[in-house]
């Protein structure tokens, strides 16, 4: 039986993993948030002291790293280090540097990729990421690049962390969103960019719920229901 993907692709902070799991939930689908793989690598990078943009050391982690990935009763993604549920640490605001820039090093994108590809061939699934319709699922059955103006996304971003008790300070997370995007973009290995074939949705001044029906209807009309 041939299983249902789609690929979400777009910037930090553009909404993606929000967006993504609330569409999974509407369709039936699993929600896989590759991005919260990368963050657990980065995690792991500095909590073993290692430079997060040193190819060969960051490589050499991978040998002793053991992450899995849980879903627990209501379907919510949970990632485990070294037996370790890290869910939360690895929302940190500083793990995000981290992600993008162990996700850049190619050995760590091979490490990963067969990883996110299996799940894809088990699950009707709704993927988000940097590469998933360009590189993780090139056939997926809907392609959407998400995206967001980078004021925009600093100020989700912004309000985000302070909701959850972290000090923030808005033009510091602008900086870092314009920085993300920047590494994210001219990195040499599945630089972030739009698939040929995938649908653009910029949620600039859209509300989450104005946001989510119209990825829905982008992704219905893709698949015919």
């Amino acid at each position: 039986m041939k299983r249902i993907n789609i690929a979400i692709d777009g910037p930090s902070g553009a909404g993606k993993s929000t967006l993504a799991r609330a569409a999974a939930e509407k369709l039936g689908f699993r929600y896989l948030d590759t991005g919260a793989i990368y963050r657990t690598v980065g995690l792991f990078a500095r909590e073993e002291g290692v430079d997060p943009s040193d190819r060969e050391a960051v490589s050499g982690l991978l040998e002793k790293i053991r992450l899995r990935i849980e879903f627990d009763g209501q379907g919510v993604q949970h990632m485990y280090l070294m037996d370790r549920d890290v869910s939360r640490e690895i929302r940190l605001n500083e793990i995000s540097g981290y992600a993008s820039r162990v996700s850049a090093i190619p050995e760590v994108r091979a490490f990963l990729l067969e990883q996110q590809r299996q799940f894809a061939r088990t699950s009707d699934v709704v993927m988000d990421g940097r590469d998933i319709g360009t590189v993780v699922l090139p056939g997926a059955d809907v392609k959407v690049f998400l995206t967001a103006s980078p004021e925009e996304r600093a100020r989700r971003r912004y309000r985000e962390l302070l909701e959850r008790g972290q000090q923030a300070d808005y033009d510091r997370v602008l900086a870092e969103v314009q920085a993300r995007d920047e590494m994210d973009i001219h990195r040499a290995a599945a630089p972030l960019k739009q698939a040929e074939d995938a649908a653009l949705l910029d949620t600039t001044g859209l509300s989450p719920e104005e946001s989510l029906d119209r990825l829905l209807a982008i992704i219905k009309g893709g698949i015919g229901r």
